[in-house]
Order: C-alpha cells, then sequence, then structure tokens
C-alpha cells in the first residue's frame, strides 16, 4: 500500500478512468452505474473503493480522475475522506481531485457543517460539488458532469486539460473562504 500518484502508470488509449472514494456503498455504485449510462466517446472506467490506500497488489489502470465523496450526514464519511487524502500524491491536486458533498438537501439531519467541507476542498484547492445522491434526477445530472470533467482530465477534449478545468471550477466558485 502507498501513494496513489497521477503517473505511475501509462494511460490506455481512448480509455478515461475515475476512482470514487466513500463509504456509501449503495449511492457509490448507483453513480456508477449512471456514470456508465452516459454517452462517452471514450473507454469509461469507474472503479470504486471505501478508503485509500489502494491495495498495491491489485492491477489497476491510471487513474484520471479521483472523486471523495462525503455524506454530510456521516461523521465517519468525512473522517474517511480525511485519512484518505493522506495517500494521494500531491500532483494529483493540480486538477484531478474534486469533492463530492452529498445530503445538503436535509440540513436539518447534517452531522457535518457544509462549511467543515468547504475547508476541506479550499485547504486542497480542489473543486466541491454539491449533489442529493439519494434524488435519481440529481444523480443522472451528477453523472453527466463527472463524466465530462473525467473526459477533461484524461485529456481526451481537445484544448482543455486538468488545470484548465481546475481554473474553470475555481473562478465560478462564490466567494472565498476569506469572504465568509
Amino acid at each position: 500500500m502507498s501513494v496513489l500518484r497521477p503517473l505511475d502508470k501509462l494511460p490506455s488509449l481512448n480509455t478515461a478512468t475515475i476512482l470514487l472514494v466513500g463509504t456509501e456503498d449503495a449511492l457509490l455504485q448507483q453513480l456508477a452505474d449512471s456514470m456508465l449510462k452516459e454517452d462517452c466517446t471514450s473507454e469509461l472506467k469507474v472503479h470504486l473503493a471505501k478508503s485509500l490506500p489502494l491495495p498495491s497488489s491489485v492491477n489497476r489502470p491510471r487513474i484520471d480522475l479521483i472523486v471523495f465523496v462525503v455524506n454530510l450526514h456521516s461523521k465517519y464519511s468525512l473522517q474517511n475522506t480525511e485519512e484518505s487524502l493522506r495517500h494521494v500524491d500531491a500532483s494529483f491536486f493540480l486538477g484531478k481531485v474534486c469533492f463530492l458533498a452529498t445530503g445538503a438537501g436535509r440540513e436539518s439531519h447534517c452531522s457535518i457543517h457544509r462549511h467543515t467541507v468547504v475547508k476541506l476542498a479550499h485547504t486542497y484547492q480542489s473543486p466541491l460539488l454539491y449533489c442529493d445522491l439519494e434524488v435519481e434526477g440529481f444523480q443522472a445530472t451528477m453523472a453527466q458532469r463527472l463524466v465530462r470533467m473525467l473526459q477533461m482530465c484524461a485529456g481526451h477534449v481537445p484544448g482543455v486539460s486538468a488545470l484548465n478545468l481546475l481554473s474553470l471550477l475555481r473562478s465560478s466558485e462564490g466567494p472565498s473562504l476569506e469572504d465568509m
């Protein structure tokens, strides 16, 4: 078990691989299924993990995008994400990592304040997306967005790189933490 690095493996021709990391197996599987239904010009591979590090004995493809799914109803979910982040190489944070907060629709049931997740994303300078994955329509929309982000991170969109995507997502965010 070791640190996950973006360039450990050579890219496969016309293949894009995403790693969804989170404690909610059923929600991750539903999101993965929705992503695989999307029309994509590349061969799409979706891998699921409860946490990092990944076992080193597993033969896996190069990972183009890591999505940390944080359930706002579970403190364990946030703790698991924070522990997993230690096993990701810093160069992944140049546009190949994003955070997905789910469960924000029922704020009265949240164990984690939104500001905590905002600070986490800000600390790692990575985009933060919100989606209630339990709602099928929202899940399908998020799947489309993640597939598009994955294609960009994998280099399958001419003229757009992961860093360009990061810059676009950062500029479309709300006020900075200092402004709050």
